[in-house]
């Protein structure tokens, strides 16, 4: 563990980290209420705090733990097509995006004017992966997914050529 923030005799001091310039006391330390806040966060910022209050001549410790995470949202996902988009051939839509915490799930959909909404085992939300079989020209289309998690979204798509 390391120190970041500590009052002694009144005094307040920042430790040289790099929550130097983003973190303090949320009240005067005069009002007892030794709340924090940590400023734009990052998902460096994402560990365990813990607090302990010494108070002099007290054989009690003090100790008070939380856990932070720090949520990102899903980078922008990149779409492909695996395999060769012919009359009665099978292909895979694939999608994945390089950031995101906790890990994105994935959703495609066809766009109007035929528009579809795929499920299992067609569709793996975990992997990002769309398997069409038996194409057909009606299969044609524009093909959206979009990487989601309780921080954000973002889609790109791909277009299907029968």
């Amino acid at each position: 563990p390391m120190q970041i923030l500590s009052v002694m005799g009144g005094k307040v001091k920042v430790e040289e980290t790099a929550l130097k310039s983003r973190m303090g006391f949320l009240y005067p330390i005069t009002t007892h209420n030794i709340s924090v806040f940590i400023n734009a966060t990052r998902e460096q910022d994402s560990g365990q705090y813990i607090c302990s209050v010494n108070v002099e001549d007290d054989t009690v410790k003090n100790v008070g733990l939380i856990n932070l995470t720090v949520l990102v949202p899903p980078a922008a996902p990149t779409c492909q097509l695996h395999g060769n988009a012919v009359v009665g051939a099978n292909v895979t839509l694939s999608c994945s995006s390089k950031k995101g915490k906790p890990s994105p799930t994935y959703q495609w959909q066809r766009e109007p004017p035929t528009l579809q909404v795929f499920f299992p085992p067609a569709q793996d939300r975990a992997r990002g992966t769309l398997k069409l079989t038996n194409l057909s020209l009606e299969m044609s289309g524009v093909y959206v997914c979009r990487a989601e998690n309780q921080a954000g979204s973002k889609n790109c798509s791909i277009v299907l050529e029968v």
